[in-house]
């Protein structure tokens, strides 16, 4: 199992909005990859290899006199991930459907109900990005599907998959925690369908589906998108988020060139879900 820190930015916010929208996505750029709002402003973290102290420098937002913003930060090891999470996570219902939650919260009423302990892995359906692609999946036709949710997190949107009726799906993300992670929440919401891979888009080679999920971030999605589009079957779907509404036409133009069209988009506080069809 991975060995990796953290490092978790506690920010004080005054005032809240729209300040911690701005924070949360100039976060985003600068390399943090997971995000929980607080009562007084917003949690942040990001691995350890990935962060230096300059981290927060091109951070336009602390250098603004339209709000004050204090913050510390700290290592902190994943094995006290879980007692982070249980502090701060509360669960989230997207669209009166589905609820994503944790062991630790009652059941909901929801016709789809997701338990997940994320640890230090990205998607709890907090972050913009997910929840959006949540909102996709909950919009389509997923009956019989072969799905392939690349960069999985936690796993929660090949989990929702499955709810939804898929048959065949893999789950890949190049993280040694979320791959462990997510082998752990397929487990504990006794999907069977679902199989999960510790890589990058060199595993796809020779693989196809009808469904393609991919939240990752923009630089990544445009470099692998031929790789997508090779295992995409006809009268495929792919969903793509990790990026921001002005990423929409370098996105929409890399999809073009292997002639996807755009059906549907989601926009969410300046992060943005777009649905591509062959």
């Amino acid at each position: 199992m991975s060995n990796s820190i953290y490092i978790g930015y506690y920010f004080i916010v005054e005032p809240l909005v729209p300040a911690v929208e701005i924070l949360i996505a100039e976060l985003g750029y600068a390399g943090f990859e997971s995000f929980v709002e607080t009562e007084n402003g917003v949690t942040a973290y990001i691995q350890k290899e990935e962060w230096d102290s300059h981290i927060l420098d091109d951070v336009q937002i602390l250098k603004s006199d339209e709000f004050k913003i204090n913050y510390t930060f700290d290592e902190i090891e994943q094995t006290n991930w879980n007692a982070e999470w249980e502090k701060n996570f509360q669960p989230i219902v997207v669209d009166n459907v589905c609820t994503v939650r944790a062991p630790f919260h009652n059941i909901p009423t929801t016709k789809y109900d997701i338990v997940i302990e994320p640890k230090m892995s990205f998607g709890t359906g907090h972050h913009e990005t997910t929840h959006m692609m949540i909102e996709h999946i909950l919009n389509n036709d997923f009956t019989n599907k072969s799905v392939l949710d690349m960069g999985c997190g936690t796993g929660v949107l090949a989990i929702l998959a499955e709810m939804k009726g898929a048959t065949k799906i893999d789950a890949i993300d190049i993280d040694n925690w979320c791959y462990i992670n997510s082998l752990e929440n397929v487990e504990r919401n006794n999907c069977k369908h679902i199989s999960v891979y510790e890589g990058d888009a060199s595993l796809l080679k020779g693989k196809s589906y009808d469904v393609i999920i991919a939240n990752i971030n923009r630089n990544i999605l445009l470099v692998d998108m031929s790789k997508y589009v090779s295992c995409l079957r006809e009268n495929g779907q792919l969903f793509l988020s990790g990026f921001y509404s002005h990423d929409i036409p370098i996105i929409e133009e890399e999809c073009s060139e292997y002639d996807l069209k755009l059906e549907e988009s989601f926009e969410k506080n300046n992060w943005v879900s777009l649905k591509f069809i062959n």
